[in-house]
């Protein structure tokens, strides 16, 4: 039976949203099948999408032309879509001061480290852009099972830091 509530909407914020919040942006569109809307937004955004994000946003089935690097602003309106969620995804977007968003949506911190700051070749780069990949995937995949219409506020917050503080290292070859 379908789910009668309209989609959750959901904001993932990066200073330069151009890798990270780009990332989860396609893969909240892709796994949440309908139940959730995302975007993503910056407070300093880049102007463009880090080149090493489209293999990953085209894998998920969207097009180079369905993202853009945009500011948080475009979300503080009134033209903007009223948000339940927005998720922090880098540190300094954590420390920032926010605009006010339409609706006081629940906010927590789900901090990933940067692929767009790494160096080396092709292959190193490719490797910290799919290791952000797989943190937001497995932090977003728990996000859509929380049972959110049963949760109260206090309940469901917790759980969003918790989803947060969840560590992704990958495992260590002894």
């Amino acid at each position: 039976m379908p789910d009668p509530r309209p989609p959750y909407n959901v904001l993932f914020l990066c200073t330069g949203n151009s890798a990270r919040s780009i990332i989860a942006e396609a893969l909240l569109n892709r796994l949440g099948r309908g139940r959730f809307k995302a975007w993503s937004a910056g407070s300093f955004p880049k102007g463009e999408v880090n080149p090493h994000a489209f293999p990953i946003v085209e894998s998920l089935g969207f097009a180079r032309s369905d993202f853009r690097s945009k500011s948080w602003d475009e979300f503080a309106g009134e033209e903007a879509p009223q948000l339940d969620f927005v998720f922090t995804v880098c540190d300094n977007a954590a420390g920032e001061v926010c605009p006010i968003w339409p609706g006081q949506p629940m906010t927590a911190h789900w901090g990933i480290a940067d692929p767009a700051a790494a160096v080396g070749n092709e292959a190193e780069i490719s490797v910290a852009f799919a290791d952000a990949c797989r943190q937001l995937r497995n932090r977003i995949s728990v996000f859509i099972e929380l049972p959110l219409a049963s949760l109260d506020r206090m309940s469901l917050k917790r759980r969003l830091d918790e989803i947060g503080r969840t560590s992704d290292e990958p495992a260590r070859q002894a």
